[in-house]
């Protein structure tokens, strides 16, 4: 069996798996139509989306994509600042220029959950892996590491999901000086990363 055949296999068995049985409020599997099925697994990619959408907008300091994840009314809990999803975009754009160079925000062991009574509602925890680089004023390189999980509640307007509501659990954290130059590698012959739109991933 070719390789793509393996794949194909190997993702009709994830559907059949998904597709099987799903929890109903109590807790008890029923099952749904096809249709029902078809549905949640489209909304579920859609919010994943947004939280890769975030993941890209914060890295690049995109205020407009990371607005764009958030409804006008939502709300977000971040610990050191809490208010208007909205305004978060500002707020973290302006903070991660001014105290890092350099950022990676890793998104994962994303779990969606649509809610069985109301379908435009949701609830999804993902974690927030986030390492972030700065020089200090003695010219010290240092890497800070935060280790969290964003817990979201989502709706889905006019056909659109975003976040309503969204708490930074912090689970636990570290910072550690480092040795830039040590890298076994010669990075200038890399394409590098720019926190700006003029980042290649912007580019089609």
């Amino acid at each position: 069996m070719g390789r793509k055949n393996v794949i194909y296999v190997y993702f009709l068995m994830y559907l059949i798996s998904f597709f099987k049985l799903l929890p109903s409020s109590k807790g008890v599997h029923v099952e749904s139509t096809p249709e029902e099925k078809l549905t949640i697994f489209a909304d579920k990619e859609e919010i994943r989306d947004v939280l890769m959408r975030y993941g890209r907008g914060v890295d690049r300091l995109d205020e407009d994509l990371i607005r764009s994840c958030y409804h006008e009314d939502s709300t977000d809990n971040h610990g050191h600042w809490k208010g208007r999803g909205q305004d978060f975009a500002a707020f973290i754009v302006g903070s991660l220029r001014e105290r890092s160079h350099h950022t990676t925000h890793a998104i994962a062991n994303v779990f969606i959950e649509i809610n069985p009574n109301n379908p435009d509602h949701a609830r999804s925890e993902s974690y927030s892996l986030a390492y972030l680089r700065r020089t200090d004023e003695s010219g010290t390189e240092w890497l800070d590491f935060f280790s969290g999980r964003y817990i979201d509640k989502f709706e889905k307007r006019h056909n659109e999901w975003k976040i309503l509501d969204r708490v930074i659990v912090h689970d636990w954290s570290i910072s550690n000086p480092l040795d830039s130059g040590s890298f076994p590698l010669p990075m200038d012959s890399f394409v590098q990363g720019k926190r700006d739109k003029s980042d290649l991933v912007y580019e089609w």
